[in-house]
């Protein structure tokens, strides 16, 4: 296989992430309104938004190659002109990739604090999660403000990535606070 084929690779399998990003919300969602309906329509309608923007994110590797087909066809002619729109392509793509990022630490960190109130899980893998989605925004904001912290602030939402859901395979939802959350509605 040629190296050509690899973008085409990478898109796919982050059109594949952006519908898991909006199946898990879908999957959850009714759990979540037991609890507190206006957080799970906030978890689920961030996790639309981080999609959307994730895909929005995909279109710029694909300008990245129209225009190097575009550039090996004119030859050294307008190479400013497509050295510029190259790098919009590429900007765009850092900036949409950091708004989702933004997204999802705001959803995730309602989402954390419904689980944590709710202990519809241990309230330690909650605590994971909250602080690993202010560090997911934090190092957002950091990063579209120009400051580039490096992927150290990833490490806590990662943990709380791994653990969650490895939790919910092992052990699932707390089912006594299910119950009772089915019982305040």
């Amino acid at each position: 296989m040629d190296s050509y084929n690899r973008p085409g690779f990478a898109i796919f399998f982050e059109l594949i992430n952006s519908a898991a990003v909006v199946g898990i919300a879908m999957l959850i969602f009714p759990i979540l309104k037991q609890h507190n309906e206006a957080i799970a329509l906030g978890y689920f309608g961030s996790r639309i938004i981080e999609s959307a923007l994730l895909i929005v994110s995909l279109l710029s590797p694909l300008v990245l190659i129209t225009l190097s087909e575009e550039y090996i066809t004119a030859g050294a002619a307008g190479d400013s002109y497509f050295q510029t729109v190259g790098n919009v392509a590429i900007k765009g793509h850092y900036m949409a990739f950091e708004l989702a990022m933004l997204v999802l630490s705001l959803g995730s960190l309602i989402f954390c604090y419904l689980l944590y109130k709710s202990k519809l899980i241990p309230r330690f893998i909650s605590v994971i999660g909250l602080i690993g989605y202010v560090a997911l925004l934090a190092s957002g904001c950091s990063a579209i403000f120009g400051y580039d912290i490096g992927m150290i602030l990833y490490i806590p939402g990662a943990l709380f990535e791994i653990i969650f859901p490895i939790w919910l395979i092992v052990k699932g939802f707390n089912s006594t606070a299910i119950d009772s959350g089915a019982v305040k509605n």
